[in-house]
C-alpha cells in the first residue's frame, strides 16, 4: 500500500520504510524555529528544570523576534533580551526586526522533504514547498532542542483536489477561506491537508504559502503541496536544494477527498468571531470599519502588496480609517520600495510599518478599541484577537482589505472607480 507525501517525510525522519496513520514514531528533526511569543518560557525550562542542559545541534535552531517589534513594554523587553542572550551564548541563528518568522524561514531555511517543528501554530506554512512543518508547545520544543528528536503520531491525510484556475480579482486567500468555510474550523483536526491536482499547479509559491499557512485554522496538523518545478525554482532562487522530493503514491490512502473548482471561487469574508463563519464578500458590503490591515505571514508578501497598491493608486484612505501596511519581511519591504509601492501606500495615507506580526498578533501595533471594526489579512478573527473583546475582526483578501480602506466600509475592488 502506498504512502502520501506527509507519510513519506515522517517515514524518512523515523528511519523506517513505511508508516501508517495511527503509528507513533520517534523522528529526527531537520530544523526547529521559535519566536518571541514563547521562547523565554523554553529558556526558563532549559535553565531551571534540566539536570544537564545541552543543545543537540544549535545549527538546527532558529530564534526569531517578530511578535512585538520593537518591544512595547519592559516585560516584553526582558523576555526578548533573555531570548537574545541565550541565542548568542549557544550559537543559535537569531533574527530580529527582519520580518515574520514563517516568511524568514521560507526565504532562508525551509527545504522540500524536511520535518520541521516550530513553536508557532502557523509553522504549517512550510508545506508550500513540500516540507512537513507543524507547530508545537514549549515542552515539545525543549525536548527537540535537547535531543534533536521527537515523537509523531502519524496523521491521516485529506486530499484537496484543485481544478481550474482562479479568476482575475480572486486570490488564494479567498480560496483557503472558502475551503475552511466548507470543511469547518474542526474539519481536519490532526490531519494533513494535501493540496493537489492541475489547479494546484497554477498557484504561485506565495499562493501555496497562503493555503498551507491557514491549514491549522481547519484544525490540521499541517498543509502540504507536492514539490514541483515551481518549488524547486523557488529553492534555487534562494540558494538551496531540496532535501528530498516526495510525491504521493497512486494507491495512497486518504481519509477523505474534496474537489474545489478554482474558477468558481469568488471574493469571500470571514465574519467575527470564527474563521469558518464565511460569507460572500458582497453580503457584508457597507459595514463601517475603523481599521484595515494588510500584512501577516498569510498575506504580507510582495504579491499582496502589489495587489493592494494597484487598487490604492490614485485614491486616498478614507477619513477616520487607519490602514496599516506591514510587509512580512525586510526583503519584501526592500522590494516594495524598489517598485514604488511604499510611496503609493504612504501618499494615500496608509501607515507603513516595519516587518513584524503587527495587529494579526494583536498585542502591540494597531490594537483596536472598544466596539471598533477591523478588516484584516491576518490569520485569525477570534473575539479579542486584535484588541478589546467587544471589537470585531473580519478577514478578507488583500484586494478586499484595500478596497475597504478606501471606502471606509467593507467593499470589493470592483467598487473602487
Amino acid at each position: 500500500m502506498g504512502m502520501t507525501i506527509a507519510e513519506k517525510i515522517i517515514a524518512a525522519a523515523a528511519g523506517v520504510e513505511s508508516v501508517r496513520p495511527g503509528d507513533i514514531h520517534t523522528v529526527n528533526l531537520d530544523r526547529m524555529m521559535s519566536n518571541d511569543g514563547t521562547t523565554h518560557l523554553t529558556v526558563d525550562m532549559y535553565n531551571n528544570q534540566l539536570n544537564h542542559p545541552h543543545i543537540a545541534d544549535p545549527k538546527k535552531l532558529v530564534f526569531i523576534v517578530d511578535h512585538n517589534v520593537p518591544s512595547d513594554n519592559p516585560k516584553t523587553a526582558a523576555s526578548q533580551k533573555k531570548m537574545r542572550d541565550f541565542a548568542r551564548e549557544n550559537g543559535i541563528d537569531f533574527w530580529e526586526g527582519k520580518g515574520v518568522c514563517h516568511q524568514i524561514m521560507m526565504e532562508n531555511y525551509v527545504c522540500s522533504g524536511e520535518l520541521i517543528f516550530g513553536a508557532d501554530s502557523h509553522t504549517c506554512s512550510y508545506g508550500a514547498i513540500g516540507a512537513f512543518g507543524t507547530g508545537v508547545g514549549c515542552t515539545d520544543f525543549l525536548y527537540g532542542m535537547v535531543t534533536g528528536t521527537s515523537w509523531v503520531l502519524v496523521p491521516e491525510t485529506v486530499k484537496f483536489n484543485l481544478i481550474g484556475k482562479l479568476p482575475d480579482g480572486v486570490y488564494a486567500r479567498d480560496l483557503i477561506l472558502e475551503i475552511i468555510g466548507t470543511v469547518g474550523a474542526n474539519g481536519c483536526n490532526y490531519q494533513v491537508m494535501e493540496f493537489t491536482g492541475e489547479g494546484a499547479k497554477t498557484l504561485s509559491i506565495s499562493d501555496r504559502i497562503a493555503l498551507c499557512n491557514m491549514a491549522v485554522e481547519a484544525g490540521a496538523k499541517t498543509g502540504i503541496f507536492e514539490p514541483d518545478e515551481k518549488a524547486i525554482a523557488y529553492l534555487e532562487e534562494h540558494g538551496r536544494k531540496p532535501k528530498a522530493v516526495y510525491h504521493s503514491d497512486p494507491d495512497a490512502v486518504y481519509a477523505r477527498e474534496y474537489t474545489f473548482d478554482l474558477s468558481k471561487i469568488r471574493p469571500v469574508v470571514a465574519k467575527p468571531d470564527f474563521v469558518d463563519n464565511l460569507c460572500p464578500a458582497e453580503e457584508v458590503r457597507g459595514i463601517k470599519i475603523d481599521e484595515a490591515f494588510l500584512g501577516s505571514c498569510n498575506n504580507g508578501r510582495i504579491e499582496d502588496l502589489r495587489v493592494g497598491a494597484s487598487i490604492l493608486k490614485g485614491h486616498k484612505v478614507a477619513d477616520n480609517v487607519r490602514f496599516l501596511v506591514v510587509p512580512a519581511s525586510l526583503e519584501i519591504y526592500k522590494q516594495a520600495l524598489k517598485e514604488g509601492l511604499i510611496d503609493i501606500f504612504m501618499d494615500a495615507g496608509a501607515i507603513v510599518m516595519n516587518p513584524n506580526c503587527s495587529v494579526c498578533w494583536g498585542s502591540c501595533q494597531g490594537v483596536i478599541g472598544e466596539n471598533e471594526v477591523l478588516i484584516s489579512t491576518g490569520t485569525r478573527n477570534f473575539k479579542g484577537r486584535a484588541g478589546h473583546p467587544s471589537s470585531k475582526v473580519y478577514l478578507g483578501s488583500a484586494a478586499t482589505v484595500t478596497a475597504s480602506a478606501i471606502a471606509g466600509k467593507i467593499a470589493l475592488a470592483e467598487d473602487i472607480q
